[in-house]
């Protein structure tokens, strides 16, 4: 569950008093209703996202215990709202209060029957807590041989021995077949909920959250991959052609999909961790970020700092000193913790914080600067009622901190110290542009089939004894990856990713990865930029921030459409920026490309 967008039971609730709608003799009207909500929705709030924040930050049963049950009494209360709130008709309210009546009545979707409740709670707090404190224990080695995710990712990252990499792909796979029975589980009590509303299935429950009917979401999700389609499809032959070259292609076949393992992440998510080994033009322009922040004995406040400042360079204040006496920016060494990096709005006025194991290198930089564009929309929207206090969909939550990575352009680098003088050389463009596209291209077919998937089991098209093989039939379909061995039977891959336990919708990244490039290129015109779009960073322009933050202030209260319009001048989502940014990089695939048999 989302802290950030559930609401909370409160003490009225819990004391066994007449509902809201049947106080002072009659029924609420549904302005008063939802003002009474907002007050104490927020009340509440509070005891859920703190005892959330420890759990993630001090995984102990008890605290397991703690969260779960704060969490239950929050879904109660925000069932029973979203319940009370489809006695009013939006229609014949005017559009403020029907689009609030509207979002509490999407907001719920959990079991009403409050042993279910309690069971879906209890579920939820088990299977992040087991993610969190993963270990992979080599066979015969003793306690202090285990490696965590962090550990095994560093292999992946950065070792190029076949055997070494296939240990560590595995080893993490290993701890997700003790999750599949909680989460076969967790699945049907969703489906519960998502039926209580009148909604097939908690998929269809996810999509309706769009400001369009659900299959119309469906239909927009497959016109966006279309668009970018090519593009991947260019750079994964070009990628699996250099793997070829570097592994042998026995182990890489031509014309078949690459083995997961190889690709420098643990998902096969992005493939940033390749460049070095894959540079178009070794020496041309040095981009080598991490390598810098060691240099220059970066720690994680000063990487914070780094990236507060790009913000408040275009007008956007600065942080609360409380962010950073509160955020966990390092892994502590006395306890489990969640590393995943996250963005928390505790109280809806003020108190943000991030969750982060933060080491310098160049991905966790990239990261913090994504982190924050989470904690200043929520500090943008912070003044609206508690409803409205999220992205105009989730997609343009995770839009905003990537589409400042965007930004990051070798000049602005090289303006704060972390790179050299940049070269203006076609040769220096490609380098740039495909390390971007290893990350940004690449992710695309991924951030699209984790909710596949989840849409396929929430239905039932995919039954659990089914739902290792209908991972990987995504996996290829769309990325042309498969595992670098068959699977064994009891094998529950998708649990490996941190949003399956998590429960963490996933299209919002998927949808981010378009929206950037939109809000990306509108910022760079506010800023009066000229010339390729690719060479625009809008840092230090206010006139470009004050654009984003009217839109980001706006929060959820108008439908997606209208506030991408108040940024970009348009309605629809579209990755022609994304394709007109990556222009060189494509003209200089097709060339390299010329001689090869690509697809799978």
């Amino acid at each position: 569950m989302n802290i950030r967008h559930v609401g909370v039971v409160s003490l009225l609730a819990l004391s066994g008093c007449a509902s809201w709608m049947e106080l002072g003799g009659g029924r609420e009207s549904a302005s008063a209703f939802l003002e009474r909500f907002d007050v104490e929705a927020r009340d509440v709030s509070i005891e859920a996202a703190r005892a959330a924040w420890v759990q993630s930050t001090f995984i102990t049963e008890d605290t397991q215990i703690l969260a779960a049950k704060a969490m239950e009494r929050a879904l109660a209360y925000l069932s029973e709202q979203a319940r009370l709130a489809r006695a009013y008709d939006p229609q014949s309210e005017d559009a403020r209060t029907a689009r609030l009546l509207k979002l509490l009545q999407l907001s719920s979707g959990v079991p009403s029957d409050p042993a279910q409740l309690a069971e879906l709670t209890q579920l939820g707090a088990r299977l992040e807590a087991a993610y969190g404190a993963g270990r992979y224990c080599p066979p015969g080695e003793d306690e202090a041989a285990c490696l965590d995710l962090e550990a095994l990712e560093d292999i992946i990252r950065s070792s190029r021995e076949p055997d070494q990499l296939l240990m560590a792909w595995e080893g993490w796979r290993s701890v997700a077949p003790a999750m599949q029975q909680d989460y076969v589980r967790f699945a049907e009590l969703q489906n519960i909920g998502a039926r209580d509303l009148g909604y097939a299935d908690a998929g269809a429950l996810w999509r309706a959250g769009y400001d369009m009917p659900a299959d119309q979401f469906s239909a927009e999700v497959e016109r966006l991959w279309a668009q970018v389609q090519p593009l991947y499809e260019a750079l994964h032959c070009h990628v699996r052609a250099e793997l070829g070259e570097q592994y042998g292609q026995t182990s890489v076949p031509q014309q078949q999909p690459i083995p997961a393992h190889l690709l420098g992440n643990m998902w096969a998510q992005q493939w940033g961790e390749l460049y070095p080994r894959m540079e178009p033009y070794p020496g041309v322009s040095d981009l080598d970020v991490t390598a810098a922040l060691k240099a220059q004995n970066y720690d994680a406040k000063r990487m914070v700092k780094q990236a507060e400042a790009f913000y408040t360079s275009i007008g956007f204040p600065a942080l609360p000193q409380s962010f950073y006496e509160k955020s966990m920016l390092t892994k502590p060494r006395d306890r489990d913790v969640v590393c995943h990096a996250s963005a928390w709005d505790i109280d809806y006025q003020g108190d943000v914080r991030i969750k982060m194991c933060i080491v310098p290198d160049e991905e966790q930089l990239m990261t913090i600067y994504h982190e924050l564009g989470h904690i200043y929309y929520d500090l943008a929207y912070n003044p609206q009622p508690v409803l409205f206090q999220s992205g105009a969909h989730d997609g343009f939550h995770e839009a905003v901190g990537d589409t400042m990575m965007l930004a990051m352009t070798p000049r602005y680098l090289s303006s704060v110290g972390l790179a050299p003088e940049p070269s203006q050389s076609h040769e220096a463009v490609i380098n740039q542009q495909f390390k971007m596209a290893l990350d940004k291209v690449a992710f695309l077919p991924f951030g699209l089939l984790v909710d596949k998937w989840r849409w396929q089991v929430f239905s039932g098209e995919v039954g659990p004894q089914d739902y290792n093989r209908a991972w990987w039939d995504l996996k290829y379909k769309y990325q042309g990856v498969v595992p670098p061995k068959p699977r064994p039977e009891d094998a529950f891959d998708p649990g490996a990713k941190y949003h399956i336990p998590g429960n963490t919708p996933y299209m919002r990244y998927f949808l981010a990865h378009i929206l950037q490039f939109q809000f990306y290129q509108a910022m760079c015109d506010a800023a009066g930029h000229q010339g390729a779009l690719h060479e625009c960073s809008f840092a230090g322009s206010e006139e470009a921030g004050a654009r984003l933050w009217a839109m980001l202030q706006s929060g959820q209260s108008q439908p997606w459409q209208e506030a991408l319009f108040e940024l970009t001048g348009t309605r629809s989502m579209d990755a022609s920026a994304l394709l007109e940014y990556f222009q060189p990089l494509t003209a200089w695939l097709a060339e390299q490309n010329q001689n090869r048999s690509c697809g799978w």
